[in-house]
């Protein structure tokens, strides 16, 4: 777009982002003082409105961006990120949802150590959350990058590192001051303008069609340039051995995953009981589905309206295809229908960026005050009052830091699909932290020895093998295309990595010289089943 309709739409982008975030900061007006209230909003939410809240929290840029572009390139194969996405919230609810909210707190470590030894449990566990969290932002930093790049045209690097340092600037500043309270209201108002926005545009492709999703899928095949391959299964994760395995692993991370992440995990404690956790997951799980839905349409539908070589030029990872539809589906882009829907769209995924930011930045800055700092600190005889006041002006700071570091590494990746990021972040969040979880809620022998190992065991390998992966160097979409040291042929780790997590776990707590503690396994089993004595 050039001229007055690239100014129409800077101008509804600017409003429409700056009305979210003043109805947002209204909302958080109260600062919070206490640690419950900066972590857990005061555990006042109620199971619809942090139902809300966790599909905005999880509806990422990758899920709006990412996925609609994967599939608009590659068709069928793009389609195991929205089942994969979506099917992981079955193991949420049957095996973490309750039981989490009864056993911790604030953060992951709370339920490890109600049986464990506290300091070694917090020093890894805190480390595996700040590592998972800072994957995951550098995936919504790029997202931002790509938005900006479309909305003012052909922008240099310079102007996509001011966007993307923008962005993570205000999330950190939002965080620091409203807390858990704010931060669930961002993203509320940010699930229901997704939802509605990605049912406009459904409903703008299908119409397209005359609701013929034959005649939709055809018109893709045949705009893909790769004809009835697009519809069948390989055109990106077929071939040789390491594709397929490729693409097992990729299947692994994303199922796994979702009970590993942070800032998911720190949802359930802001609701005041176990049963409305569950009850919280079961709303989730039914906007969440019906989004994954519509981004299935919207995908094919980018192939079918722009093509898939359209979707590769404007952005060669596809981020930028679901803006690209809401153009053409507006009139194009000499016209004022083209520049509002495109706008709009644009807007809605900025606020979808803010508020995932918004909720990670929190999460990660809990992770570091109230697991890392609080093990750390050599003053021990302050009042638990002064410890927690301490802990949330840590996480304060630790925003701060956090943030700085996501954005320098975004930097990096801003030519990489942001799904594939996350899906980065899936594989270490399975490998470190769902081993640890799972042992401590369902093993009676389980050890501290092993808890730690779990971790470790599945945090280094999982770094490691990206460090000497494809993504890294080695091919000519790695973040170093001009070097050449990778040694894993996989894409993603998740099919060694998140085995090795349990396979450590298992290791630890057999060759341990200390005995499980009985007792203290029998109460954290009554807790996390009744709720009995639960916070």
């Amino acid at each position: 777009m050039t001229g007055d309709h690239q100014t129409l739409a800077l101008v509804l982008f600017s409003t429409f982002v700056a009305v979210t975030l003043a109805i947002t900061a209204w909302a958080g007006r109260r600062r919070p003082g206490s640690a419950e209230e900066f972590y857990a909003g005061g555990r006042l939410f109620s199971p619809l409105e942090n139902g809300f809240a966790i599909a905005g929290d999880y509806m990422s840029a990758a899920s709006f961006l990412g996925i609609s572009g994967l599939i608009a390139l590659f068709g069928y194969d793009g389609l195991l990120y929205s089942v994969g996405f979506f099917v992981a919230w079955l193991v949420v609810l049957f095996l973490v949802a309750e039981l989490v909210r009864n056993c911790g707190r604030f953060t992951l470590a709370d339920v490890v150590v109600s049986r464990m030894r506290a300091r070694p449990v917090r020093i890894a566990s805190g480390t595996a959350s700040v590592t998972v969290s800072v994957l995951y932002l550098v995936a919504q930093m790029v997202g931002a990058g790509s938005l900006v790049t479309l909305l003012l045209g052909n922008v240099d690097i310079a102007a996509r590192t001011w966007t993307v340092v923008g962005v993570g600037t205000l999330m950190v500043f939002y965080v620091t001051l409203g807390g858990m309270r704010a931060t669930t209201w961002i993203q509320i108002i940010k699930a229901v303008l997704l939802i509605g926005g990605t049912l406009a545009l459904t409903v703008l492709v299908l119409a397209r069609f005359h609701g013929d999703l034959g005649a939709l899928l055809a018109a893709a095949a045949e705009r893909s340039g790769h004809g009835a391959d697009f519809l069948a299964p390989g055109l990106r994760y077929g071939g040789d051995w390491t594709s397929r395995l490729d693409f097992i692993s990729l299947g692994l991370a994303l199922v796994l995953g979702t009970a590993g992440l942070p800032h998911i995990l720190s949802r359930f404690y802001t609701v005041p009981t176990a049963r409305a956790a569950r009850r919280s997951v079961v709303w989730s799980i039914g906007l969440i589905g019906s989004f994954y839905l519509m981004t299935i349409v919207l995908g094919f539908g980018a192939a079918a309206v722009l093509g898939s070589g359209t979707v590769r030029a404007a952005d060669t990872a596809g981020n930028t295809a679901v803006p690209l539809l809401a153009l053409q589906l507006g009139g194009g882009a000499g016209s004022t229908g083209g520049a509002v829907l495109f706008a709009v769209v644009a807007a809605v995924a900025f606020a979808t960026i803010l508020a995932v930011v918004a909720g990670i930045t929190l999460a990660s800055s809990a992770s570091v005050a109230h697991d890392l700092y609080a093990s750390l600190r050599r003053n021990r005889k302050r009042s638990t009052a002064q410890s927690r006041q301490s802990d949330v002006t840590v996480a304060r700071v630790a925003a701060v830091v956090v943030g700085a570091l996501a954005i320098a590494l975004s930097l990096l990746a801003q030519e990489m699909n942001v799904a594939f990021l996350v899906g980065l972040a899936f594989a270490v969040a399975a490998s470190a932290n769902l081993p640890v979880l799972l042992y401590t809620l369902f093993w009676r022998q389980f050890t501290t020895r092993g808890a730690v190992w779990s971790v470790y065991g599945g945090l280094i390998p999982a770094v490691v093998l990206v460090l000497v992966s494809p993504v890294v160097s080695g091919s000519p979409d790695a973040i170093f295309p001009g070097v050449d040291f990778h040694l894993f042929p996989l894409e993603n780790p998740g099919v060694v990595s998140i085995p090795l997590g349990f396979l450590a776990g298992w290791f630890g707590t057999v060759t341990s010289d200390e005995p499980a503690d009985e007792a203290r396994h029998a109460e954290t089993e009554v807790r996390s089943l009744t709720g009995a004595g639960a916070a």
